[in-house]
């Protein structure tokens, strides 16, 4: 799945896309430093199973955000090894249901349309774990 989120930053967009994760509670998405580059920003999405003191991430698939003349280009992409079973829908869930809320500008857990957060209001950051 591809898209432009018009008037936005791939940083605002992976901002949004960790509050959304963080809102929905079914995923966790983080910024990969490591797979990013100056012009693309690659998001985990990941699926987390705690067993006391032990904690599991299951990669569901990435996404990328890279700069687009319009805004960002959103790339969704679920991991190959995961297609066809239960954790592979719950990805694709999660990437349908960012097209229109990226799209459209609404506010976003307190992110307002291009990304901002209200004064007073901390807008998250990349690199932290949501879910």
């Amino acid at each position: 799945m591809d898209f432009i989120a018009a008037g936005k930053t791939p940083q605002q967009v992976a901002d949004a896309i960790e509050q959304i994760a963080r809102a929905q509670g079914s995923v966790n998405a983080l910024v990969v430093p490591w797979e990013s580059t100056a012009t693309t920003l690659s998001v985990a999405v990941t699926a987390v199973k705690i067993d006391g003191w032990a904690i599991e991430h299951t990669n569901l698939g990435t996404i990328r955000l890279s700069t687009d003349p319009g805004g960002t280009r959103v790339s969704a992409a679920g991991d190959p090894a995961r297609a066809g079973d239960k954790l592979a829908a719950v990805f694709e869930r999660f990437a349908a249901d960012l097209r229109p809320r990226l799209q459209a500008g609404t506010e976003v857990d307190g992110l307002r349309d291009g990304g901002q957060a209200p004064p007073g209001r901390r807008s998250g950051g990349s690199g932290t774990e949501v879910g």
